[in-house]
């Protein structure tokens, strides 16, 4: 049920993270925006359902070892994520500003939203 529910909750805002990203094609040049952006949408969602799926399975154990994962789910996500940026970068140089701007919108909106839903989980479970 937990899952689900971020699942739905993760698509919606994936969804509005999409609708602002075509309205500000709109209005701004089309040198601020990498021609991956598209791509990084599923990305970031797929990730993003993973690891959380995994710390709400972590969750259900003791306290500590919550702790722990969390911590590692955190490194290993951002080591992965690094290891995506720099791949990108160093083999679309003429693209490698809006790519990392981009990227660095949409790791900071999705951990973001990623800790919000974990921080509200004790919450669910009561209910």
């Amino acid at each position: 049920m937990k899952k689900n529910r971020f699942v739905i909750q993760l698509l919606l805002f994936t969804v509005l993270l999409g609708v602002v990203y075509y309205a500000l094609k709109y209005f701004l040049p089309e040198s601020y925006f990498s021609p991956a952006l598209p791509f990084l949408f599923p990305f970031f969602f797929s990730a993003t359902a993973i690891f959380y799926s995994y710390l709400v399975k972590s969750s259900e154990q003791k306290f500590n070892r919550f702790v722990n994962r969390f911590m590692l789910t955190t490194f290993i996500k951002l080591m992965l994520f690094m290891a995506v940026l720099l791949c990108y970068v160093f083999t679309h140089k003429d693209e490698a500003v809006p790519f990392i701007l981009s990227f660095f919108i949409l790791y900071v909106a999705y951990t973001v939203f990623e800790v919000v839903a974990l921080l509200n989980l004790p919450k669910q479970e009561k209910k």
